[in-house]
């Protein structure tokens, strides 16, 4: 918990359109869930920027370590058929 408001940090994710992924805006300080939601909204979309948001308790994340990249993510490396670029795609394809 945060020292300073006595409330957890939670990080905001934005879907700016349908189909869109969503994107990580910032952080902001609230006592629960839902209050989050109701800050992010008011803090992140202001001008109708989003359609969807996510919050998500900034201690519930378990993320890489910048330092790992080379033994962290060297397997994929070998796996050449998960890049794209064995297949043709349409032209006329959005967002792929």
């Amino acid at each position: 918990m945060s020292e300073r408001a006595g409330w957890p940090l939670w990080e905001i994710f934005v879907r700016p359109k349908r189909g869109l992924s969503h994107v990580h805006a910032g952080s902001l300080h609230a006592p629960d869930a839902e209050m989050a939601l109701r800050n992010a909204r008011d803090l992140y979309t202001r001008r109708g920027e989003g359609v969807s948001l996510w919050v998500v308790r900034a201690a519930d994340i378990t993320a890489s370590s910048p330092q790992e990249r080379g033994a962290f993510f060297d397997p994929a490396d070998d796996k050449v058929y998960r890049h794209p670029t064995f297949y043709d795609i349409p032209a006329d394809v959005e967002y792929l």
